[in-house]
């Protein structure tokens, strides 16, 4: 039995004109990582990202931590995480003032729930963004592949959205509770799933153990 390694990108640039970049805190979260992995002993026979800017750039951090190995590549677009601006205008087309104070921060993401409700239950479409069904298909079979052609050790980069998915997935969970497990998944945090060929198993979600150590603590973001 192999173990997929499900990682979400490093803190990416919330509030910026293009999110789509890691910070340099998300920089360092992800070269950290690898370091982490490097310590235990662990290599990747195969590494599967999507093909978002920030989801890339985690790999290459972690990669750079690792001490630069060269495993196998692949760039799944089914691993892209959902647009949440697309989201959030579908059940709220009124332009929205900047997420720059608590208010307006917890405002944005109360809206980003109902709108990633409204989408799961097919009674809104996101301009640009496929179907939840398409979505959920997209994250799907990027595990079967790794079912299919894989049997060791397996890093698999993405965002919340998609890793929500899996997990769901795994545990059968209702769209809701995928929402609730979104909203909780922190930057470079790591989910582990036990496979083979006919069956996935969750072992552990949401973990930042290359953050416990001392100077670490500012490290732990979310966005």
């Amino acid at each position: 039995m192999g173990t997929l390694y499900l990682v979400r990108h490093g803190q990416a640039s919330f509030g910026a004109d293009d999110y789509d970049q890691l910070s340099e805190l998300g920089q360092r979260q992800s070269h950290r990582l690898g370091a982490y992995f490097r310590e235990r002993g662990l290599s990747f026979e195969a590494v599967i990202t999507g093909s978002l800017k920030r989801q890339h750039q985690t790999w290459l951090g972690i990669q750079a931590g690792l001490g630069n190995p060269n495993p196998q590549t692949l760039v799944w677009p089914g691993l892209n995480e959902y647009d949440s601006h697309a989201v959030i205008q579908a059940i709220h087309p009124e332009p929205l003032a900047k997420p720059d104070t608590p208010a307006l921060y917890k405002h944005h993401f109360g809206l980003l729930r109902k709108g990633l409700q409204a989408w799961m239950r097919g009674q809104a479409q996101p301009q640009g963004m496929p179907s939840y069904s398409d979505f959920v298909s997209g994250v799907t079979s990027a595990l079967a592949h790794v079912q299919t052609h894989h049997s060791g050790d397996v890093l698999l980069v993405s965002s919340g959205g998609p890793i929500a998915t899996a997990v769901g997935h795994v545990l059968q969970t209702p769209p809701e509770v995928t929402i609730e497990i979104n909203m909780r998944i922190r930057n470079s945090a790591v989910c582990e799933i036990h496979y083979n060929a006919k069956r996935l198993s969750l072992v552990s979600h949401n973990t930042i153990s290359h953050l416990d150590g001392p100077g670490y603590q500012e490290w732990v973001t979310y966005t």
